[in-house]
């Protein structure tokens, strides 16, 4: 039987789940999280527009306050570099992991899911060997989701097949068309 790792993502967290068979729970292999994402990504725009962003513009015979109202702008994307360095490095650490993983053939088969930017972080820094484990790729952020959840959200996908709980009953034998309830 084949090990299937599923690879959940975003910039700030990464877990690995694994279903023991078609009806099994998830269980969670392995979580990464980075501690650069949950601080105030704020902090890291806050310091950019602040060096940069407040200047005003200069007229065109290079008056100050000429066009009053409008703030110079040419770098103060800055702050978004240091939060997209900050996801690449991310990316690395989850592939240097999938790697080593891989590597001890802890998995055979790799689905990944994460939002569509992050998953292109994670293509171009995951090794060949890992990319050749992988079987599905899923541009949707579903970190947030509980492990009940992400199951249902994967099946509607067609990642895994639906679990079924063997206390709901299948509508055959004496039951009704909502349940097990006796019919009168």
């Amino acid at each position: 039987m084949k090990t299937v790792w599923i690879l959940v993502a975003d910039e700030g967290v990464a877990r690995i789940v694994a279903a023991g068979g078609d009806n099994a729970r998830l269980e969670e292999v392995e979580k990464i999280t980075d501690a650069g994402a949950h601080a105030d990504n704020a902090d890291l725009r806050r310091a950019a527009y602040g060096r940069r962003g407040q200047a005003s513009v200069q007229g065109d015979a290079g008056h100050p306050g000429a066009h009053t109202g409008r703030t110079a702008t040419v770098v103060s994307s800055a702050g978004e570099d240091e939060i997209h360095q900050e996801a690449q490095l991310f990316a690395r650490r989850v592939a240097k992991m999938l790697e080593d993983a891989r590597n001890k053939q802890r998995f055979d088969e790799l689905v990944v899911i994460a939002p569509p930017r992050f998953l292109g972080l994670l293509r171009k820094a995951m090794p060949q060997s890992v990319s050749d484990a992988v079987t599905r790729e899923l541009g949707k952020d579903y970190c947030q989701l509980t492990d009940q959840d992400l199951q249902q959200r994967m099946a509607d996908d067609g990642i895994m097949p639906a679990r079924r709980d063997p206390r709901i009953g299948t509508g055959q034998g004496g039951g009704n068309a909502i349940g097990n309830l006796p019919m009168r």
